[in-house]
Formats: structure tokens, C-alpha cells, sequence
């Protein structure tokens, strides 16, 4: 008897919790089943699967390689599924978005909205992540596409540039020194007070190794972990911070303060799972992305 699909999911519930009691829980059926079930599969496929002699239930070798094939067979068979119920007219479906935090900004609106116009149809399901964490994503097959950053990325992720991000300092439209004419020398900043996004943003890490490069030291008075706050506590106050110049694009109470020198800049990419079928949403969702990049005269990557 060939192991049917529910063995499979039974079997990696179980990996996953190291659990019987825990997996049957999630699985919304009974632990004596759950049991049942594992042991089934165990005598088709011939060998044990699952250590149950210690405190908690962990795989086999065997075990190991037959979960690697198992969540392979699900995924694929996941993957099928969506390419059946694909409408290649774009009446109806469905796309799994990711991006890192600081799209959140200025480029995840515009596009969303555009999206909308051109496909009403198709739902939108959009996660804010960090890249690793899209990176890991799109290879379980959890998420589409992915908008993150030109870096080494894992294998198994292809890469589409899309367009260079520039950053700068950005402060309130009625803080003093706006209407500069020139850069603004980075050494200044030392006699300035910034608000800063925290440490667990990746662009923090990006701004901090500037400073470093330059030997700056900045006075910062706010971290936060919210764009958002951020752009607020800036407008209302007589502090800066330093973010990609596009968000100051679509708001008014937000100017830009180029640098000298400027930060590095950084290539925007769009991520998907290479080889993995890419549905009409999808590409729909690409062409899209395209446009709106050249629509808003982005520097190109």
C-alpha cells in the first residue's frame, strides 16, 4: 500500500512539535490516531521512522530523508495545485508579497495601488520580513515574490534588479538649512541630534557603517522600530534621520539633505524561487513593478 498524502503530514506534524500530543493538537485529531497513522506509514515504507525512547520524539536517519522528500512531495504537490486554479486572464487570484521593513515607506502603497487598478481580481496577501527570512520563504514555497536587496543570496533564489536606492538624511520641510544648494558635509552631523531607526533594521546596520567609514559619531535622541514613528517624530521636530530619499518623494512635510559623501547605495531586487512556476499574478506582479519603477524615475540599477 503506497502512503497517502495524511501520512505525510501526519509524519512531519510530529517532526516539527517532537511531540505526538502537541502534533495530534494542530492536526485536530486524536493522539491514539496520530500514533496509528505513523506507525502505518512506518510498516509500508519498512523501516522506523521516529525515535520515541527519549523525552521527546525526534526523526531518524531514515526519518530525516524520508521528511526531506516528504516536504518536497507537499510542496510540489502545493505548487500543482495553484498552477491549476491559475486564471491566466487575471479575473481572480492570488499572490504571496514580501518586503523588507523600510519599503513600507514609499514603494509598497504606490504599488499595491497600481496592482489594484490593473488586476481588482487577484488578492494581495503582503508580509513585512527581513531577507533572510523571505529568503527562507520563498523556498518553502510560503511566499511568491520577494522585494529585498543585491547581496549574496541562498541557493535556489533568483534575482531581478529593479532599481538603485538611494539614502540620504531627511528632516522636517520646516527644519533650518533645507534650501541648502550644496551637500551637506557629513562632519556637520556631529553637531546634530538624529532619529534613528533601530538596531534590528538591516539599513540601521548600513547608516551605522557609514559613520563608521567617516568617523562620525552621531548624537542620536530617538531609536524607533517603526518607519512610520519616525517619519513623524521628524516632521514635528527639529531632528533628523537618515532614510532612502524616495520617502520624502510622496511627503510633503519630509525634505531631503543630501550628504557628503553620499551613503552607498543599494540595488532593489525582486526575489522568487528559481525554477519555481511562476503564476500569471506573478508575472502579472512583475510588469506591474516594472512600470511603476520607470513611472517614478528611479535611478536604474
Amino acid at each position: 500500500m503506497a502512503p497517502e498524502l495524511r501520512h505525510l503530514r501526519y509524519l512531519l506534524a510530529v517532526a516539527e512539535h517532537a511531540n505526538f500530543t502537541r502534533a495530534a493538537e494542530e492536526l485536530r485529531v486524536s493522539q491514539p490516531t496520530l500514533s496509528q497513522q505513523i506507525k502505518q506509514l512506518e510498516r509500508t515504507v519498512g523501516t522506523q521512522l521516529l525515535d520515541r525512547t527519549g523525552r521527546t520524539v525526534r526523526l531518524t536517519d531514515a526519518g530525516e530523508t524520508y521528511a526531506h522528500y516528504a516536504r518536497r512531495a507537499l510542496r510540489d504537490l502545493a505548487t500543482a495545485e495553484r498552477a491549476v486554479l491559475d486564471v491566466a486572464d487575471l479575473s481572480r487570484g492570488h499572490l504571496r508579497l514580501a518586503i523588507t521593513p523600510t519599503f513600507t515607506a514609499y514603494l509598497v502603497g504606490p504599488l499595491a495601488a497600481e496592482f489594484h487598478d490593473h488586476h481588482p481580481g487577484i488578492t494581495l496577501d503582503v508580509k513585512e520580513m527581513t531577507q533572510e527570512r523571505i529568503e527562507a520563504g520563498l523556498l518553502a514555497d510560503k511566499i511568491d515574490l520577494g522585494i529585498a536587496f543585491h547581496g549574496p543570496h541562498a541557493p535556489g533564489i533568483a534575482a531581478t534588479a529593479l532599481f538603485t536606492e538611494t539614502l540620504g538624511l531627511v528632516v522636517g520641510a520646516q527644519h533650518p538649512g533645507t534650501e541648502r544648494e550644496v551637500p551637506l558635509p557629513i562632519g556637520e552631523l556631529t553637531e546634530r541630534q538624529l532619529a534613528l531607526l533601530s538596531g534590528d533594521f538591516a539599513t540601521r546596520t548600513h547608516i551605522d557603517g557609514y559613520f563608521t567609514a567617516h568617523g562620525v559619531r552621531p548624537r542620536i535622541a530617538v531609536e524607533a522600530n517603526s518607519i512610520q514613528a519616525l517619519t513623524e517624530i521628524v516632521r514635528r521636530t527639529d531632528l533628523a534621520t537618515v532614510l532612502p530619499d524616495a520617502v520624502t518623494h510622496d511627503h510633503p512635510h519630509l525634505t531631503p539633505v543630501p550628504l557628503d559623501p553620499p551613503l552607498p547605495a543599494r540595488t532593489v531586487t525582486l526575489l522568487h524561487r528559481d525554477s519555481a512556476y511562476r503564476s500569471a499574478a506573478s508575472r502579472a506582479f512583475t510588469r506591474v513593478t516594472e512600470r511603476l519603477v520607470a513611472a517614478r524615475a528611479y535611478a536604474p540599477a
